[in-house]
């Protein structure tokens, strides 16, 4: 995508938006460094904050999007993992009880493979898609 392009697309959002979609940009790079340098159990608490004040609205459905959204464009591959963690955060931080799953699941070769999602209020809000797939392990408040 030309950078042109992507000027306008910024240009187009707003404020609220895009200072969202920056902090998933750093969210996902902590994730990224702390999936890539500690060790799991210590990567995977990073999400899992105190609770702050409850946010409202369409919170959780803005931070999704800005987190694909940064996964996009970030020049490292951010895969379910390191969103999730960068999701959750985001979200605890707002005050949404948000949890950290993972799941494990065999491909059609038979090789085990590994999933993350992110819920709250009994919705999943980003890897849902491939959920039901894996069988779920550990849970991460």
């Amino acid at each position: 995508m030309k950078a042109s392009n992507l000027f306008e697309r910024w240009n187009r959002l707003s404020s609220s938006r895009r200072r969202l979609l920056v902090e998933a940009f750093v969210a996902l790079g902590a994730a990224s460094a702390a999936v890539w340098l500690m060790p799991f159990k210590r990567a995977v608490r990073l999400g899992s904050r105190p609770l702050a004040a409850k946010e409202t609205g369409r919170f959780t459905a803005d931070a999704s999007w800005a987190v694909e959204t940064a996964a996009r464009y970030v020049p490292w591959r951010a895969v379910c993992f390191q969103k999730g963690i960068a999701l959750q955060w985001m979200l605890r931080r707002r005050g949404v009880d948000a949890r950290l799953h993972y799941g494990v699941g065999r491909d059609e070769a038979g090789d085990l493979k590994a999933h993350v999602w992110v819920g709250a209020n009994d919705h999943i809000i980003i890897g849902g898609e491939e959920a039901e797939l894996y069988q779920r392990v550990a849970t991460f408040p």
